[in-house]
């Protein structure tokens, strides 16, 4: 059996570490340990907690890591070694492969966290089971924001510019309004939880998060509620179709809070047909994931291996 393969999750909340072996798409976790983010004290305490948590780990376990894979909520761009486009700002313009690398004293990768999602999914998750001899997979992410990952024959394409698979800044409709990466009208801006939600508040004047939208939406007791949710079918149709016409993957699968919808994968994907350039034919595979929250340090650890 090869030496065990470590990953590590770096989220705006958490990092969370996890050693575990594999075998084929067999996992067997040896240790998994979180720590705070703590990110409004700063970027160095973040790569301090970074630090603390492979000691701890270390200590644990008597390993010593070769490699470690990091799964981030931003990207690296490929020219400078900085990172961007995380939503914990803080990271954003700093060389934190370079300074993970010389807090731990080894090498490591850094990967976007969709990215990460959708490769474990696809070696040793859902895709795995269901579509094995699956070449292409998109995984999204739909919560708070939303991304996008592709990978083809189990790895990742993160492009010229380290922004593969960014589906959640693509243009949709302008009533999502100005997005924080600058643009009008995102993805992000208009199928994720988050909007959702605004959306609904927007109309009704009222608040409701996204699993009593849901809920009224299927009791059918409130009409602003079922208005909302057939916007995010129809626009999910529309976003997730151009995804279709240009990879035209093997299978996608919904991460996120919104991939518990039920109704994504009928309604949803009901709404593709009206845009997919098949004859309004679509036999894509729709799945949800099977890693849950273990999908980012899983594919982190993947990558990196």
């Amino acid at each position: 059996m090869s030496d065990p393969i470590w990953g590590v999750d770096l989220g705006g909340t958490k990092i969370e570490v996890s050693v575990f072996n594999l075998d084929g798409s067999k996992v067997d976790i040896i240790d998994r340990q979180r720590v705070p983010t703590e990110a409004t004290k700063g970027y160095q305490h973040i790569i301090n907690q970074i630090g603390k948590l492979i000691s701890s780990a270390k200590a644990k376990t008597g390993l010593e890591p070769k490699h470690i894979g990091f799964s981030t909520p931003g990207t690296t761009e490929p020219s400078t070694g900085l990172m961007k486009n995380c939503n914990t700002v803080v990271m954003n313009e700093q060389p934190m492969k370079q300074d993970i690398e010389d807090a731990l004293g080894i090498p490591v990768t850094l990967t976007n966290d969709a990215n990460c999602f959708a490769v474990a999914e696809a070696r040793i998750g859902i895709v795995h089971d269901v579509v094995p001899d699956a070449r292409i997979v998109f995984g999204v992410i739909m919560g708070t924001g939303c991304g996008g990952g592709v990978v083809i024959d189990g790895k990742v394409i993160t492009g010229h510019h380290g922004i593969g698979g960014e589906w959640g800044h693509n243009f949709l409709h302008e009533s999502g309004g100005e997005c924080y990466c600058g643009s009008i009208g995102c993805v992000e801006r208009i199928i994720s939880g988050t909007s959702v939600q605004r959306y609904y508040h927007e109309q009704s004047g009222q608040k409701k998060v996204m699993k009593d939208i849901v809920a009224a939406y299927r009791g059918n007791s409130d009409p602003i509620a079922t208005q909302s949710m057939e916007r995010l079918f129809q626009m999910f149709g529309q976003a997730i179709s151009v995804i279709i016409n240009i990879l035209d993957p093997d299978a996608i699968v919904l991460g996120g809070g919104l991939g518990n919808i039920d109704e994504l994968y009928t309604h949803g994907v009901k709404e593709v047909e009206k845009h997919i350039f098949n004859k309004r034919v679509v036999t894509t595979p729709f799945l949800k994931p099977k890693l849950g929250d273990s999908a980012g340090v899983f594919g982190a650890a993947l990558i990196g291996a």
